[in-house]
């Protein structure tokens, strides 16, 4: 018997409720975030940890604001980074944990709408592989969006 569960749009779709934005333990942005960022911004690149970061162990996450959320969340606008958000924010929920420990997506999916929740782990393993896989190699052609 073949599996009900082929694609992303099996597991998730995002609902914009900005969830994921809120706490989380941060957001954590690599060196090649923090250039996209200050470029489209205009922002100095050097200047950018100091100002819009935290340290958190030996890397850095974006600060939150006092509502709890991303200091680059809006209410009203959503994400103002959005064409340049961090690695992390695009791979969301398609985390590299979850390949090697499905049981987590469950709690995840607590926080999230958009998450469906008891996939079966072997389904939930392969897409979210193939969407890291995607993701980190954006110019091979991949499909398992629907």
């Amino acid at each position: 018997m073949t599996s009900e569960v082929k694609a992303v749009s099996d597991i998730f779709e995002c609902l914009l409720c900005g969830k994921c934005c809120n706490g989380f333990g941060g957001t954590y942005v690599t060196p090649q975030d923090i250039i996209n960022i200050s470029r489209y911004m205009g922002f100095d690149p050097e200047k950018f940890i100091p100002r819009y970061c935290d340290p958190s162990g030996s890397r850095h996450v974006l600060t939150l604001g006092k509502d709890g959320f991303c200091i680059f969340f809006d209410k009203t606008d959503q994400c103002t980074i959005h064409p340049v958000k961090p690695y992390m924010c695009k791979a969301w929920p398609f985390i590299k944990t979850i390949i090697d420990h499905p049981e987590n997506w469950n709690a995840m999916a607590n926080s999230c709408p958009g998450m469906k929740k008891d996939i079966p782990y072997k389904d939930l393993q392969r897409i979210v592989a193939i969407e890291k896989e995607r993701l980190d190699n954006p110019s091979q052609e991949i499909s398992s969006r629907e």
